[in-house]
Formats: C-alpha cells, sequence, structure tokens
C-alpha cells in the first residue's frame, strides 16, 4: 500500500472522518505498476483551482501511488437497492482522498476509481479497465456540458495492470469529482447497519454540509427528504430532455446531492421509444428510459424509509408524514417534465391545449422510430432531419398547427426558436462514435476521442464540421449492450 506522501496544491479538508467509524474504512490505494497520465482536464483543474507543479510526478498522485499532504483516503461504507434487492455494499474499487476546498471556498470530494481492493471489494479486484474509466470521462464530461449536474473526471491514468474481466484489459485509475458521494444508499446502510446516533449525526453532516437552510427547520429529517426528491426529480426531467438513460438506477446510485454519476452502463437513446434498455444487466427494463421517473419515486421511497426513525418518534406518524412528502412526486414530476417539454417545441407560456400538442409530438415520433434529438432539432434548424422524408410526412400536419401555435406568442417564433436551441442540444455522446472512439483511444489512437471531446464542450451549436457526429446507424443500437465494467 501507498504511504509516502508527497507535496501537491490540492487543498484538502477531511470531515467525512467527522462522522462515526462505522461509516468509512480508512484504506490507501494500492500501488500500480508504471502508471501515465493518458486524459488529463485542465479546464477542470483551473476551475478547481488545482495548482500542480509541473516538477512534480503527476501520474504517481492522481493513480495513488503517492498520496497528497492532508489526504486522508478511505472507502466509504454505505448499502443499497439493486434491482430491487437490498444489498450491502461500499466503495469496492474507489477510495476518496479527501475534500478538495477550492480557492472560492466550495468543497468537493477528490476520489480515486480503480484504485484497488478496500474492505468492501467483496472478493472484487478492485481495479477498473482502461476502457470503462475512459467511457467515464467521456461520458461525464458530456453531461457537464449539456448543462446537467453530475460528477467530473479529472484524470484517467493508465497503468501497466492487467484487469481480467472476461478477456485481459488495460488498467486504468480515474480522479473523479463530486460534491460529495453521499448517497440514498448511505441513509439505507445507517438504517439496516448502525444505530439511531449514527443515523442521526449522518443526517445532521449532509444537512450543514449541503442544506445548512434546512438546519433550522422545525424537522429538519422531513425537509431533507423533500429537498432530495426535489433535486433528484429536477435532475431525472434533464435526462429526459436529452434522451439519458442511466441505466443502473440502484439507490445506492442515486446522489443526495441531485448529481449524474456512475456512467458505467449508461447511454443516450437515439431512436425514440420510452422503452429502450442498453444495459446488459437489466434484462426486465426496470431502469428503461421511461421507467426512470418511476424508478426515482422508488428510490425516495427507500430514502423515507431510512429517515423514518429521525422524521417522528412515532412510526406511524413518521410514516403519514413521509407519505405526504412522497404523494406530491408525481405532481411536480409532471410540471416539471411539461414545462420542459413545452421549451423544447418553444413554448415558454403554455396553454391547457400544448398539453395535447406535446402528447401528439411524442406518439408520433414513437410510431416513426424518429431520432429523439434530430427531430427537435429540426424544429429550429428549418426542416434539418438529414434527409428522414417518413419523419417529416409524419410530422407535416403537426408541424402547421405548431407554427400557428407560435404565430401567436406574444413574444414571436424567433423567440421560441432561441429557447428551443438552449433547450435542445444538437450533439450528444451517440453510441456508435462513443464506442468507436473508446475502442482506438484503447489500442492507443485518441483523435477521435479527442474530436468527441473538443464536439461536446458546445453541444448546443451546429457546426458543418460535426455534421458526421450528429448521426447514427440504427442497426448498430438494435445490438448495442453496455456494461457496468466491474
Amino acid at each position: 500500500m501507498a504511504t509516502k506522501k508527497n507535496n501537491s496544491a490540492f487543498n484538502f479538508d477531511n470531515t467525512y472522518q467527522l462522522l462515526p467509524s462505522v461509516f468509512y474504512k480508512k484504506v490507501s490505494p494500492a500501488v500500480v505498476q508504471n502508471p501515465r497520465i493518458f486524459l488529463f482536464n485542465d479546464v477542470l483543474r483551473k476551475e478547481l483551482g488545482i495548482q500542480i507543479n509541473k516538477d512534480e510526478p503527476v501520474s504517481q498522485i492522481l493513480s495513488g501511488n503517492k498520496l497528497p499532504d492532508n489526504s486522508a483516503p478511505l472507502a466509504q461504507a454505505y448499502a443499497g437497492h439493486q434491482f430491487g434487492h437490498f444489498t450491502m455494499l461500499g466503495d469496492g474499487r474507489a477510495i476518496l482522498l479527501g475534500e478538495h476546498i477550492t480557492p472560492s471556498g466550495k468543497r468537493f470530494d477528490i476520489q480515486l476509481k480503480g484504485s484497488g481492493q478496500t474492505p468492501y471489494s467483496r472478493n472484487g479486484d478492485g481495479k477498473a479497465t482502461l476502457k470503462s474509466m475512459l467511457r467515464e470521462y467521456l461520458i461525464s464530461e458530456a453531461v457537464h456540458h449539456l448543462g446537467i449536474p453530475g460528477s467530473r473526471s479529472l484524470a484517467v491514468v493508465k497503468t501497466d495492470d492487467p484487469v481480467y474481466r472476461e478477456d485481459i484489459n488495460k488498467g486504468a485509475v480515474l480522479t473523479r469529482v463530486m460534491k460529495s458521494h453521499i448517497r440514498i444508499g448511505t441513509f439505507e446502510y445507517a438504517g439496516y447497519f448502525a444505530t439511531k446516533k449514527d443515523l442521526a449525526a449522518l443526517a445532521d453532516y449532509t444537512i450543514n454540509r449541503h442544506f445548512p437552510d434546512l438546519s433550522g427547520h422545525e424537522n429538519p429529517a422531513l425537509s431533507l427528504l423533500d429537498r432530495v426528491m426535489r433535486l433528484q426529480i429536477e435532475l431525472i426531467v434533464e435526462w429526459m430532455r436529452v434522451g439519458f438513460i442511466h441505466g443502473v438506477m440502484n439507490t445506492d446510485n442515486t446522489s443526495i446531492c441531485g448529481e449524474t454519476f456512475d456512467y458505467g452502463p449508461c447511454a443516450f437513446m437515439n431512436s425514440y421509444n420510452p422503452e429502450t434498455v442498453f444495459s446488459s444487466i437489466d434484462r426486465f427494463g426496470r431502469y428503461s428510459f421511461g421507467n426512470q421517473p418511476k424508478v426515482l419515486k422508488w428510490n425516495i421511497s427507500k430514502l423515507a424509509e431510512a429517515l423514518l426513525p429521525l422524521i417522528h418518534t412515532d412510526e406511524d406518524k413518521a410514516i403519514s408524514l413521509a407519505i405526504k412528502i412522497i404523494n406530491q412526486f408525481d405532481s411536480i414530476y409532471s410540471e416539471k417534465w411539461y414545462k420542459m417539454m413545452f421549451a423544447k417545441i418553444g413554448i415558454e407560456e403554455p396553454e391547457e391545449e400544448d398539453v395535447a400538442l406535446i402528447d401528439e409530438l411524442m406518439n408520433i415520433m414513437l410510431k416513426n422510430g424518429a431520432d429523439y434529438t434530430n427531430t427537435f432539432t429540426s424544429l429550429y434548424l428549418d426542416n434539418w432531419l438529414g434527409g428522414n422524408t417518413r419523419v417529416m410526412e409524419a410530422l407535416q400536419d403537426w408541424r402547421k398547427r405548431w407554427r400557428e401555435r407560435l404565430g401567436k406568442s406574444k413574444k414571436g417564433v424567433e423567440y421560441a426558436k432561441s429557447l428551443m436551441k438552449k433547450t435542445n442540444p444538437v450533439l450528444i455522446p451517440r453510441n456508435f462514435h462513443v464506442e468507436e472512439a473508446i475502442d482506438l483511444a484503447d489500442e492507443g489512437n485518441l483523435s477521435k476521442l479527442h474530436l468527441l471531446l473538443n464536439a461536446l464542450r458546445t453541444p448546443y451549436d451546429y457546426k458543418e464540421e460535426i455534421k458526421d457526429l450528429l448521426f447514427t446507424d440504427k442497426k448498430f443500437d438494435n445490438s448495442y449492450q453496455t456494461f457496468c465494467g466491474t
């Protein structure tokens, strides 16, 4: 294990270790062979205010071979419902180095993923493949630039350690950055395996760190449930806006802060179909595109169950209070989803009949296998659908009524188009291009990966030079599967 410390410009604090020790195990990253920087996010480094000395062995630090000053590495304990079944979990291949404080005072977890075995590895090797870490780097940056809250990737460090999955793979360590790694599964762990005092300590810590405005509420635990539910609803609406399918919406992958994270089996939907699933382990469509809101509500109910002892000393009363919160879910989600969809077609001040306009559009798209992203793009780029005449013909009558509706808008058609441009990305990381870029990079050719990363920094801008990235072969998606990488 790595023990020698090395100076760095990380400004670490370690408040998580103020929690009861039941919530973590101290552990150092494993030493890896011949680490070297494969991808480095210098833009993120600057945003975080990390001034890494060029003379320092950056690859040694970000591989875990040498620990930065004031780091306090640990693996977090948590549990979770995976595909509806409760499981004891924990960081099995990730180690939190510490909480970096930026020059502006913001706090971010710095975590090494693929950094070796921990007490929670459950016989796993604790390693990560280069390809899976490249996928996380690429998709996490895409999600960020699409304007969706999520983890970021600071670096991918390639190693000479073999990683055994179905085949022998190249190894890597990814540096992940998040507001924090506290998840619904952390509270479930406390509810199942810790004391009420421990659970209260976790709730207090979470509120003080992330939602200090709740500390003075009459019932902070109930307010926490409400806040997390609303943040998660906002997040899922954003996923639905761009056709993102998380693929493994277990409670241990549901962030208390409303951040997207764990990009293993995720993908973006091309042809619109709510039943779309790409994850190889989601055999029954539990986490399909259209099921994501329902699963989120289920996940929130598990958070509520964990918080019951803190909501009220009388269990029946606690349940009643929690149910009142969760019963608001459907109406809040529906309101926010329709507001988002209205923006996608340029309507800022919707009228009652506009709901039918949205519903009909989605039915036409489903019936004709329309590309989710390109259909909306075509509405403000004037019939631009890459020559898909079938979809254009199917939308002809709808488009006429839609244009008439925009014509009645107080702010006019041009304003509507500007609203649509901000809401509808031109570019998403399409599965074919993602896989090709990762496969090439795994063999040492990073040209397409860099092409994608550069293009995805401005996903709402149409440029002729990226036109090939805007389309994909439907046949590829028909047999496409994503994997967890563990």
